[in-house]
Order: C-alpha cells, then sequence, then structure tokens
C-alpha cells in the first residue's frame, strides 16, 4: 500500500516548477507586447498612405478629365458628374478611390493634383504634396495625428 502511494506522488508537475514556468511566460509576453504594437501602428499609418495614394489617383483622374474638356482645373467642393449623378469633388474622389474616410482639402494647378488632404474613418490624416516635374519621386506623404 505504501508502495502505491509513493509512486503517486512522483507523477506530475509540483507548484514552485508551475510558477515559474509561468513567469518566464510572463516574462516573455511583456517583451513581446510592445513591439506588436509598434508594428501594428507602422501598419495603420501605410494603410492611410496607401488610401491618401488612392484618393491622388482618383483626383488625377477627375483632373484630367476636366482639364482635357474645359482646360480648367478640379476645385474643391466643385460640382462632378459621376454616372449620371451630380456630386461634390471631394466625394467623387472618395467614391473612386473606394475608400472610407474623407477628402478634406486638395488643389489642382495646371491639370495636375499639387496638394490633398484625406482623413480615414479613424481620424488619421494624411497630407499629400506633389514634387517639381522633372523629378523621380511620385510626391511627399505626411501623416498627421
Amino acid at each position: 500500500m505504501k508502495r502505491k502511494l509513493q509512486e503517486n506522488k512522483k507523477k506530475g508537475f509540483t507548484l514552485v516548477e508551475l510558477i515559474v514556468v509561468l513567469v518566464i511566460l510572463a516574462i516573455l509576453a511583456a517583451l513581446l507586447i510592445p513591439a506588436l504594437t509598434g508594428y501594428i501602428d507602422k501598419a495603420k499609418e501605410k494603410q492611410v498612405i496607401a488610401e491618401t495614394r488612392s484618393c491622388v489617383m482618383a483626383a488625377q483622374t477627375y483632373a484630367d478629365e476636366k482639364y482635357g474638356v474645359s482646360a480648367g482645373d478640379l476645385a474643391y467642393d466643385e460640382d462632378v458628374k459621376v454616372k449620371n449623378t451630380t456630386v461634390k469633388s471631394q466625394k467623387a474622389i472618395t467614391d473612386l478611390a473606394d475608400v472610407e474616410g474623407e477628402v478634406t482639402a486638395f488643389n489642382v494647378s495646371d491639370g495636375k493634383v499639387t496638394s490633398l488632404t484625406y482623413q480615414d474613418a479613424s481620424n488619421k490624416s494624411c497630407k499629400y504634396e506633389s514634387t517639381p516635374t522633372g523629378t523621380t519621386s511620385d510626391g511627399k506623404y505626411d501623416i498627421q495625428n
């Protein structure tokens, strides 16, 4: 009978061993979580830049369309025809770019989008400014919180 009790005692982990393992896991988690939040923030910033880039392309499309027809520049808050419906230019841009946020300002000069400000659904905004003609860059994108 005594032999059976001794055999049962040898199985499993002690409380101290379990606590040591949990402490090690907690330390690893504490080191990992700040690194992951940094990656999440960077991903959100890149998403806002990508959405801004889509809006710039959409604005350029409308500017090219208008410039080709009337040799005029697209203006902020101007009426634009989209699928036989008249909408404001910033609404047309976000619809064409297929983004959730809104274009809060943009400028077009000589048929080229020179600046555009986009604000996403989480209130992060990004400002685009074009570079001088002849440079290889497609413009400058600045994130503003």
